[in-house]
């Protein structure tokens, strides 16, 4: 009788299985912050006193290469140099200025309107360095100011033998390379040509805007980038502002990684940083984009400083397949954090598939 009853149980109709949702989820990729942050701070000397953040960042013969921003005493924004072979440690910091504006090209920043501009506790100077080596020569972008009221887009280069050497005399003389009264802040050099032209990215709002040039002795003082910028909110949530880019494009496996910072409509005390990934031959396009910040503030170091609830990020190198991206904290001092880049990109470019499943009997 029980085996009976045992070969009736096994006849019984199984649940059926049936797929009645399938969701594709985006990754979010992270990066890491080291726990040796911040990795440089200000120190005794005069010029650097006061504030070292936003470093640019290049790796040459197998160094990573920092010119960073420094306020000090005077108020001045200057720009400090330091190596390191690790990315993490430093090994070497001068004690004096690698870049600094003179006073005579100060006085060339004109303007026919006060444009109310403050930038991170300084009056007057460079701030915000881009770093990239081409066909030998390292160029710099960065932002000239003067007074609170006045800033332009500024463009210099130096051979690649004397940056390594550090003979900052063979800086070339900065030109303005954005127009006369405009705010315009965070263009950045694409690191090698595209389809054999210097690219500069000016502006990701409300749309991703590149200039194309055969050569940048074209940006001679008296031809300026034409770029617009709109920073009314786009969307919702977390990127509602987009500020600009961050440090120079990163060529990968699946195109160009471009890092951007971006504050939330309705907590916009804090910058955040975002990534993209942009199409080889036409940047123009983004082909894949995170669906949350990379890196936010929410370490002591980015919200104890000068200006709190900070990361913006001027440079980052890769090194032994590990992104290395540098950053400022608080406006304050310099931090790094590092992911490995494929698993970085693999995040940011797949999707998985959630399936949602539900049993029904008979």
């Amino acid at each position: 009788m029980w085996l009976k009853k045992l070969k009736a149980f096994f006849k019984k109709p199984k649940p059926k299985t049936k797929l009645i949702t399938q969701k594709c989820i985006q990754l979010s990729p992270k990066l890491e912050k080291t726990v040796l942050n911040p990795i440089m701070e200000p120190n005794n000397n005069e010029w650097e006193s006061w504030q070292t953040f936003n470093p640019a960042t290049i790796y040459l013969n197998k160094k990573v290469h920092f010119l960073y921003r420094a306020i000090g005493e005077q108020g001045l924004s200057v720009f400090g140099y330091a190596s390191s072979k690790n990315g993490i440690h430093i090994n070497e910091r001068l004690k004096s200025p690698a870049f600094a504006i003179k006073q005579d090209f100060l006085k060339t920043l004109k303007t026919n309107y006060c444009l109310n501009y403050h930038s991170g506790g300084s009056f007057a100077g460079c701030e915000d360095p881009r770093l990239v080596c081409i066909d030998n020569t390292v160029y710099l972008i960065f932002t000239t100011f003067s007074n609170w009221s006045q800033l332009r887009i500024t463009l210099t280069s130096i051979p690649k033998k004397d940056f390594l050497n550090k003979n900052w005399d063979k800086w070339k003389k900065p030109v303005f390379i954005s127009a006369p009264n405009e705010i315009h802040k965070n263009w950045v050099l694409f690191p090698e040509k595209i389809n054999g032209k210097f690219a500069i990215l000016h502006s990701i709002s409300p749309n991703i805007q590149i200039e194309y040039f055969d050569s940048l002795d074209e940006l001679d003082g008296k031809t300026f980038i034409k770029s617009s910028y709109a920073r009314t909110p786009l969307q919702n949530g977390w990127e509602a502002y987009l500020r600009g880019v961050g440090p120079s494009p990163i060529k990968t496996s699946k195109g160009w990684l471009v890092l951007y910072h971006a504050e939330d409509k309705n907590d916009s005390s804090k910058y955040k940083l975002g990534a993209m990934i942009l199409d080889f031959k036409d940047p123009t396009k983004i082909l894949y984009k995170a669906k949350e910040p990379v890196l936010e503030p929410n370490r002591p170091y980015e919200n104890n400083g000068f200006k709190s609830g900070i990361v913006y990020s001027c440079g980052a190198v890769v090194i032994d397949k590990t992104l290395f991206v540098y950053y400022g904290g608080a406006d304050t001092v310099v931090c790094v954090a590092t992911q490995n880049l494929e698993e970085f990109i693999k995040a940011l470019t797949q999707k998985l598939i959630k399936k949602s499943l539900v049993k029904k009997r008979k």
